[in-house]
């Protein structure tokens, strides 16, 4: 019982770690072009 008192709190620190990460990965642009990286390899004119 008393691994309860130090494992829940720890979790909520974790979770709360976890989604400010999240949120600023959104507000930071990370996931805005998710399409434009994966075509630019296939469209790369490769002339020697």
């Amino acid at each position: 019982m008393e691994t309860l008192y130090l494992l829940v709190p720890m979790s909520l620190v974790l979770v709360v770690v976890i989604a400010a990460a999240l949120w600023w990965a959104l507000h930071a642009g990370q996931y805005d072009d998710l399409d434009r990286p994966a075509e630019s390899i296939l469209l790369d004119n490769d002339k020697p």
